[in-house]
């Protein structure tokens, strides 16, 4: 499964600003447009993956077996 994201990208003064349009929370601000693109990466993988697991450790507390 292939998911793509969207990452607005401005330069304000001597910074590169970024945010990931679809994932509220992902903003990042670096030197380079490359650290930058780095970074909203990073964040928007360890981002889902920790949503990910905490959709699984609720499911497991709302629909453990009893028995």
């Amino acid at each position: 499964m292939s998911e793509q994201y969207t990452a607005a990208i401005i330069k304000d003064a001597d910074a590169w600003i970024g945010w990931i349009e679809e994932v509220p929370g992902i903003n990042c601000l670096e030197a380079s447009r490359e650290a930058l693109q780095k970074s909203l990466t990073t964040m928007l993988e360890e981002t889902l993956l920790f949503n990910r697991q905490e959709t699984f450790n609720i499911s497991d507390l709302q629909f453990k077996e009893q028995g």
